[in-house]
Formats: structure tokens, C-alpha cells, sequence
């Protein structure tokens, strides 16, 4: 099953229906979400939202279930996160993604270059056979699933065949962000320029092997530029420079793909690709690259091993 990590930009209208156990009377807003009828009191949730994301970073959370928050899923069935995981999923993206950020880029530069609001859904998200693990809204809003199937190290219940559901999920928010990033400040048109006549809408029909092949880090990255970029950035920075670098050692074939593509000119196409990255970063935050990769990695060692 294939994993989607989607950005959408969607401008649309929630057609908001309400339900309650006891009839109200005509008019009255008292069960309406939002004015009136949802209050409830602070708690340790709530508490290491504020200390620790809001306050320094201006970003908030909600992970009370509002379904109408994803409007562009309202005909799948959903549930809401389990409370208990909120404050583990939170400690490790602030971990994984935050502190190395603001380790790398200084604190002024994230928060100045964050999304501020997140939006926490429990289950998968599945769509045409696939899941959509998490997607962005207009660089201001980030939406995470899978949340109750989160485990890591020191969680009950872990076990390293949960470590897959914790790798996309840091594969999600570093996608995501890298697509913000593009948004401030345009990558160069250096990054797509091999691969332009490679990009398909088709892309769920393509394998892993067959975009490897074509100089694609992942099937997804073939759908456009901009795609492509993010999924070049996130999985370079959790799965850390040895893994690309075996990644784009192992394309060996002869011949050539459908796309006319060689097995050199692949290897060619993500070095490129690459280099591109790390410049882009340099030049355009003034952060190092390879040393955000690093902390990433370790981060996220950290967590799972």
C-alpha cells in the first residue's frame, strides 16, 4: 500500500452540520462548536501545548475532534486521537523536527518559517488504496493522522514493527515543511530541470524501483517539481545520508527506462538533485544541510533504538 504525503491548498466551504442528545431549542447556538458549547478545562495537555510550542513558537494545536478542521476528508470515517498520545507525538516532532531546525537556524528563523496550527487525527486516512498520512493547508496548517498507532521507545506496547508508522510521520512534518520553505523563498529551477520531462499525474501506477530508476527518490516525488523537492528534503533528512547514498548506489541496469532514462543519468538526476539541496539551504537560511541531517538522524535514533 502506497503512503501519500499530500499538500493541499484548498480553498473551500464546510457545510457545518450539528447533532446533540437533547433537542435545542430553535436558534439557540449553546451546541454549536466553537461558540458557546465546547468549553472545557485546562490540563496537562493543554499545559505542554502552551509551555511548549504556543509560547515560544506560536503554534497550536488541537486534538479535540472537530472533523470539519479537515474538510476535504468529511466522506471517510475517522476517530478522534487518544489523549494519552498527544504529549508523546508532540515531544517527538519537537525533537525530530523543532529543536534541530532551531539548533541549525536559529530560533528567530523558525519562528518566523513555521506552520501555526496543527490539527491531530487518530486514525489513518485511506484514499483510492492508499493512506494519506498527513497533508498541509496554505503553509499555516498541518494535519497529522495516524496518531494512535504512534509508538516509540518507552511507550507501552512498542515494538520495532512500529517504527514504520513513526517514520512517516517524521517524513510527513519534514515534507511539509519543506514545502513551506519553497513558499518563502522559490527553490531554483536548477532542482527540476533533469527531471522536467519526467513528471506524471499517473504516479500511483509507478513502482518505487521504476522511479528510482528514473531519478526519483520515491514514485510520489514524480508527480511534480514541487513534490519532488519536498520528498527529495524530508527523506534525505530522516533517513540520514548513508541510506541515500546506498539508495542511489544500488541503481544498476542496462539499458533504458520507458522515459529514455540510463542507469547513469538516473544517479546523475538525485546528485543533482542533491546538490541542489544543499546549497538551497545554505544560500537561501544560512543553515548547513548535512549538520541539519545529522541531528535529525540522531533525534530520531534516539527515539526508536
Amino acid at each position: 500500500m502506497k503512503i501519500i504525503k499530500v499538500a493541499f491548498f484548498l480553498f473551500s466551504l464546510a457545510i457545518l452540520a450539528s447533532s446533540c442528545k437533547k433537542e435545542a431549542a430553535p436558534g439557540s447556538v449553546d451546541n454549536i462548536p466553537g461558540l458557546g458549547g465546547d468549553s472545557w478545562v485546562s490540563g496537562q495537555i493543554d499545559k505542554y501545548i502552551l509551555d511548549t510550542l504556543t509560547v515560544p513558537y506560536n503554534i497550536s494545536v488541537k486534538y479535540k475532534w472537530d472533523q470539519f478542521e479537515i474538510n476535504n476528508f468529511l466522506d471517510k470515517t475517522l476517530v478522534p486521537p487518544k489523549e494519552e498520545q498527544i504529549i508523546p507525538v508532540m515531544r517527538a516532532i519537537k525533537k525530530v523536527w523543532i529543536n534541530t531546525y532551531v539548533a541549525e537556524g536559529g530560533d528567530l528563523f523558525f519562528k518566523r518559517i513555521s506552520p501555526k496550527f496543527m490539527i491531530l487525527v487518530g486514525s489513518p486516512i485511506y484514499i483510492r488504496g492508499a493512506i494519506v498520512e498527513g497533508f498541509a493547508e496554505g503553509g499555516r496548517k498541518v494535519v497529522l493522522s495516524n496518531i494512535n498507532n504512534f509508538r516509540i521507545k518507552g511507550m507501552p506496547g512498542y515494538s520495532v514493527a512500529d517504527n514504520g508508522v513513526v517514520l512517516r510521520m517524521f517524513h510527513v512534518i519534514h515534507h511539509e515543511y519543506a514545502h513551506i520553505l519553497d513558499q518563502s523563498i522559490k527553490v531554483p529551477i536548477d532542482f527540476s530541470a533533469s527531471s522536467a520531462s519526467s513528471y506524471t499525474s499517473d504516479w500511483l501506477n509507478i513502482s518505487d524501483r521504476d522511479a528510482l530508476y528514473d531519478g526519483f527518490i520515491t514514485p510520489y516525488a514524480q508527480s511534480s517539481k514541487e513534490e519532488d523537492w519536498a520528498e527529495m528534503v524530508s527523506l534525505m533528512l530522516v533517513n540520514g545520508k548513508p541510506w541515500f547514498d546506498d539508495l542511489v548506489n544500488s541503481i544498476n541496469y542496462t539499458g533504458t527506462t520507458a522515459n529514455g532514462t540510463t542507469a547513469e543519468k538516473a544517479k546523475a538526476r538525485l546528485r543533482q538533485k542533491e546538490a541542489v539541496v544543499i546549497n538551497y539551504f545554505k544560500q537561501a537560511w544560512n543553515i548547513n544541510f548535512y549538520s541539519l541531517q545529522l541531528r535529525t538522524k540522531a533525534e530520531i535514533n534516539a527515539l526508536l533504538f
